[in-house]
């Protein structure tokens, strides 16, 4: 396997691994990503997800010896679709950056919830450079991520910014020292983990329907509970016991 699971207390760590490639994109790894993709949108156990790459890099992008040798995938559009799969996962979704994450990685990173960086990674779409075009999502994630006088700055330069400057930018929600990275979103992932997962699940799918409608619509809708109510409602409003027999 190209992609490895590990399941700790709710959390889902999703690893890239191919770390002699520095994580890039081949078909094999985007099969293997989509198969655990598929697999943890229906597990109720998962509360949380972590998305990152083995070794130094998260993902140094679309693998260009596969496009050269002609790798085919599964259906015409089984890339992008995978990053609109990994997107619409009912649960929160972090992606764990350090070391590089052009283009393609990029593409992955932007389909999470929450992206945390080394603040000396580096981030780059880099499609120009290559005389290639975006088909993942590119054009619209980066867009609503940072604006689009800046997305296309960063689109038309193909210029590498480091975590840092991605933070600046808005591209990534937090710029951690290497050293701290992990423990900063293992304590993240805990922390929304903790959580009701029916009420984080609600939140998320709330947000996603309202692309496209008014303000007004969202509100609208919102206050209609569509989602319905988190499964343990009852059990986390339910009086705790103090000790010495009090309630809270």
């Amino acid at each position: 396997m190209l992609v490895q699971r590990e399941d700790k207390e709710g959390v889902a760590t999703i690893t890239l691994d191919r770390p002699e490639k520095l994580n890039a994109i081949s078909i094999p790894l985007m099969v293997d990503l989509r198969t655990h993709i598929d697999s943890i949108a229906g597990d109720p156990s998962v509360a949380c997800v972590v998305l990152t790459g083995a070794g130094r890099s998260f993902c140094a992008g679309h693998d260009l010896e596969s496009i050269a040798t002609g790798e085919k995938a599964p259906s015409r559009h089984f890339e992008p679709e995978t990053i609109d799969a990994l997107e619409a996962l009912p649960m929160p979704t972090i992606a764990k950056i350090r070391g590089h994450c052009f283009t393609g990685g990029l593409e992955l990173a932007l389909g999470c919830d929450l992206l945390v960086a080394a603040d000396d990674a580096q981030l780059g779409d880099t499609h120009g450079q290559w005389g290639l075009a975006p088909i993942w999502g590119m054009s619209v994630r980066l867009p609503e991520r940072i604006g689009v006088s800046r997305a296309k700055e960063l689109m038309f330069t193909s210029r590498r910014i480091s975590g840092s400057q991605a933070a600046e930018l808005g591209l990534v929600d937090r710029a951690i020292p290497a050293d701290d990275l992990d423990a900063t979103v293992n304590e993240l992932a805990t922390e929304i983990a903790a959580n009701s997962r029916g009420t984080n699940r609600i939140a998320k799918a709330l947000i996603a329907s309202h692309t496209g409608r008014s303000r007004t619509d969202a509100l609208l809708i919102e206050r209609t509970a569509p989602f319905g109510m988190p499964e343990d409602r009852a059990e986390r409003m339910a009086p705790k016991k103090r000790p010495g027999g009090k309630s809270r």
